[in-house]
């Protein structure tokens, strides 16, 4: 794809973002057939945004959501600066017109893993986290059906990255602890409405933070210290609307809550 092809996908997706507006799929000129030139356009619209990267998503990390959005694997998306909500906020519906929650793991990395030649193992990967983290994401996608437009064009549109919300590093000894049998429950406005546990996130939350390191090692410039890493949602996505309340008990690693507006 031509630079300015990349350049002309990434200002349309970002206007739609911007005007909470979508489009069927991106014109036939301008639209990735490859990851690579998906992660290509999605650079191109963190640069555009003015906003920091401050960190990754993972997206599609069951095979239920693969099948649901019709790809083979994972996606990855960057986590724009402006997105991010304290705990406990109010995150504003208008526009979204995914309105689901989601439960997620999060990490912060403590230290650099640069794009390099090999792949990443899960322990050294995981000797790179600071720390572990309970995080609720608000997803949202820019196309009118994002089940049909396939791997790359999701990709480059940020891997349908909206709002997230990062909780407190739990103090609790996670590494010690099997992620994927640690269970996450799911309240809405108070009533339990859904159960998971890690084992929903590539099987392993810490395999799937590897996938992402090797993604990005492959497809970007790698992770670095300070960026948070979500890593895709535990339970069943949760149905939202304005005025509801939401609460990702994450037992011994802590909980968070988020209200919608």
């Amino acid at each position: 794809m031509k630079l300015e092809d990349t350049r002309a996908a990434a200002a349309m997706l970002l206007q739609h973002w911007r005007q909470s507006t979508r489009l069927g799929e991106l014109p036939a000129h301008c639209r990735p057939e490859t990851r690579a030139e998906g992660y290509a356009i999605q650079s191109e619209v963190a640069k555009l945004s003015g906003q920091n990267v401050v960190g990754w998503k993972i997206a599609a990390t069951s095979v239920a959501g693969q099948q649901h959005i019709q790809v083979d694997g994972p996606i990855a998306g960057c986590l724009l600066a402006a997105r991010a909500r304290e705990g406990g906020a109010r995150i504003a519906l208008a526009g979204n017109n995914m309105k689901v929650a989601e439960a997620e793991f999060a990490f912060r990395m403590g230290g650099d893993l640069p794009k390099r030649g090999t792949s990443y193992g899960v322990d050294e990967v995981l000797a790179a986290v600071a720390s572990l983290h309970p995080a609720i994401e608000v997803p949202d996608s820019r196309y009118e059906d994002y089940t049909r437009v396939g791997a790359p064009q999701l990709i480059a549109d940020m891997a349908c990255a909206c709002w997230f919300m990062i909780g407190p590093a739990t103090r609790a000894d996670w590494r010690a602890l099997d992620l994927a049998q640690h269970g996450v429950a799911a309240y809405r406005n108070g009533a339990l409405v859904a159960q998971g546990s890690g084992a929903n996130v590539l099987g392993d939350p810490k395999m799937a933070l590897a996938w992402i390191a090797n993604e990005l090692s492959t497809y970007g410039d790698g992770l670095r210290a300070g960026e948070v890493v979500i890593t895709g949602t535990c339970v069943t996505p949760l149905p939202v609307s304005a005025g509801d309340s939401v609460k990702m008990d994450f037992g011994a690693f802590g909980a968070l809550e988020a209200g919608f507006a």
